[in-house]
């Protein structure tokens, strides 16, 4: 008889794992690095991977009710490590997903992300994962755009760069970015600049025409995000 999975055993597990790699060096130093205040162990994130890969081992075979069950454990404690594991054991079903899983995701954004780390692992890799599978759910990245929530619009933009790797949304990005074009939140403009980027990559005609149409507008540091990619005399009439 199969043994019954035990998220509260496994999730200790974890932590335990984590404490045992914490570095009060490196909880100081992660401090810095963030604006906002963060919840962390103190441990280096390609160290937190590597505990995260090992655990995914043990996962295998398990539904993806019970691993959504156990991201959202360890995204309920708030800590930047735990929330990077999750985002692994999350993207990891990617397979499974289905379409009431843009729910799913949402909420987790709208409570428990709370800085750029953890909003773009989990965006980059498990939300734009899912809007590849179902690009019917990208006209609701608008509606992010518009939230109070700082996290949910950078949420927006983030979720469509790595669609925007493949030269999939450029028109849907665009609109979201032009949404967000005036937000005076340099984590969101930072985001959204960012996404511009990508898009420049595949279609830089399209990008550029944007920004020489919104430059007026459009905050300096994002500005500067979207043209990092062009050639130096579409920068320099960008700048200009």
């Amino acid at each position: 008889m199969k043994e019954t999975f035990n998220i509260t055993k496994f999730v200790t597990t974890i932590r335990n794992e984590l404490k045992a790699q914490s570095d009060p060096v490196v909880k100081e130093s992660s401090a810095r690095f963030f604006k906002e205040p963060v919840k962390s162990y103190g441990v280096k994130i390609p160290v937190a991977r590597q505990i995260g890969k090992k655990d995914l081992a043990s996962l295998k075979g398990q539904s993806k009710a019970t691993v959504f069950s156990l991201c959202e454990e360890l995204w309920k404690s708030a800590m930047t490590e735990e929330a990077i594991i999750s985002c692994m054991f999350s993207y990891s079903v990617r397979k499974q997903f289905e379409p009431q899983d843009f729910t799913v995701f949402e909420n987790w954004i709208s409570k428990y992300v709370t800085n750029w780390a953890t909003c773009d692992t989990f965006c980059n890799h498990t939300v734009g994962t899912f809007l590849v599978q179902f690009p019917e759910y990208v006209p609701e990245l608008k509606r992010w755009a518009k939230d109070k929530n700082r996290w949910m619009r950078r949420a927006a933009a983030v979720s469509l760069i790595v669609p925007a790797g493949k030269g999939m949304f450029i028109k849907e990005g665009l609109q979201v970015c032009k949404i967000l074009l005036t937000d005076t939140d340099d984590i969101i403009q930072k985001g959204y600049g960012w996404l511009l980027k990508s898009f420049s990559e595949f279609d830089t005609t399209t990008v550029f025409d944007f920004v020489m149409t919104h430059k007026a507008e459009m905050p300096r540091t994002a500005l500067r995000y979207a043209i990092e990619k062009m050639s130096p005399a579409l920068k320099k009439q960008a700048m200009a």
